[in-house]
């Protein structure tokens, strides 16, 4: 079985500031992050698409103690984005001061901007993880 996307192509494409996924050509469905099958309906059928990166945060919370090797980012925000293509994925927010997020988050528009870590004693160089920020108008 070949995976259509594997995650070092999904790592790259979020280094370059592109957010990749799968859509299914049996049912339309956008798996991000990737997987083997398509979420809805298990089919092996899909394709390689980039997504906008555009959504909206529906929940967050703040990390006071980090992970080993990630201390001296906290305290650090993580949300979770509905993506305007229909996938939810989580990320950091690194448009506000973390002791300041509060409920009025929920449903605030945000875009990608990808952010490359460190890597640690775990990982195989730096790590690129989504991250997002506020939509300016």
């Amino acid at each position: 079985m070949e995976y259509k996307l594997p995650f070092r192509e999904y790592h790259k494409g979020l280094v370059q500031n592109r957010l990749l996924g799968l859509k299914c050509n049996q049912c339309g469905t956008v798996t991000c992050p990737p997987q083997m099958s398509c979420r809805n309906c298990a089919s092996y059928d899909l394709e390689v698409t980039q997504l906008s990166g555009r959504g909206k945060i529906t929940s967050f919370t703040t990390i006071y103690v980090a992970p080993e090797g990630r201390e001296t980012e906290a305290p650090y925000l993580v949300v979770l984005v509905e993506l305007e293509e229909g996938p939810w994925i989580m990320g950091n927010l690194y448009d506000m001061d973390p002791v300041l997020a509060d409920m009025e988050l929920i449903g605030k528009p945000v875009e990608l901007g990808c952010r490359v870590f460190p890597g640690d004693k775990y990982s195989d160089g730096p790590i690129a993880r989504p991250a997002f920020r506020f939509v300016r108008r």
